[in-house]
């Protein structure tokens, strides 16, 4: 029998990302008695944004735990966080976690070591460009980091928060991450990873003017194969 997959949700738009991935995955599998059951669970996003805003990485760290504990309440033999900003606080939650966890950030990591890539940037909020969330996984892999500069970096966040959260983000500000994009091209950089779980709302793929790593379609690939192994 497949494993039974938790998703621990943060960002509705980002945990809903991901909850398709994983359907259209398990979709594939030609045997329906070997695709896995999917269950999610959410704590009120704004509680995140409240204690991510004053700092409060344990607090965040509970929630998740919290939400562990309800999907393995409900069969869940393992976790997938679909939310960039918050893995940040995932060592706190696996303490006392009644399931494993699958780490996105690790995941990606390998992804970027595996193809090569010696530089590699990002976009995301200001929390995940400018913290530690996969500067420190890419550094232990001996991989360099380049981030927007801080104009650039305040104008995607500002996009994230005030629009794609909500679901839709304008023409003109899908433009200026394209920009962003390009910049880090031209300084240097070998790919692109979408450090927003709502990244396929900021641009399409397509339009990437360098190689994109999307976090939470490898979580999907690598929550699938968990469930299936």
């Amino acid at each position: 029998m497949p494993k039974h997959i938790g998703i621990v949700a943060v960002s509705p738009e980002g945990s809903a990302f991901c909850y398709r991935q994983i359907g259209r995955k398990a979709s594939e599998v030609a045997s329906p008695d070997r695709r896995p059951t999917v269950s999610l669970h959410n704590l009120p996003f704004s509680t995140y944004v409240e204690a991510l805003r004053s700092n409060d990485w344990t607090r965040i760290g509970n929630m998740l735990r919290d939400s562990a504990t309800a999907l393995a309440a409900g069969g869940a033999h393992f976790c997938v966080l679909p939310d960039n900003v918050a893995h940040h606080a995932l060592p706190l939650a696996q303490v006392g976690s009644p399931v494993p966890w699958l780490n996105m950030i690790d995941i990606v990591a390998d992804a970027v070591k595996a193809n090569n890539c010696r530089t590699v940037g990002i976009i995301g909020t200001k929390y995940v460009t400018f913290g530690s969330t996969y500067q420190t996984s890419l550094g232990l892999r001996g991989m360099h980091l380049l981030v927007p500069d801080t104009a650039e970096a305040e104008d995607i966040d500002q996009i994230i928060f005030n629009e794609a959260i909500f679901g839709g983000v304008r023409d003109d500000s899908r433009k200026r991450v394209v920009k962003a994009i390009q910049r880090l091209g031209e300084r240097g950089c070998d790919a692109l990873i979408l450090g927003c779980s709502e990244a396929s709302l900021l641009m399409a793929i397509e339009d990437s003017p360098l190689p994109v790593f999307d976090p939470v379609e490898l979580l999907a690939d690598a929550a699938m194969q968990r469930a299936l192994a």
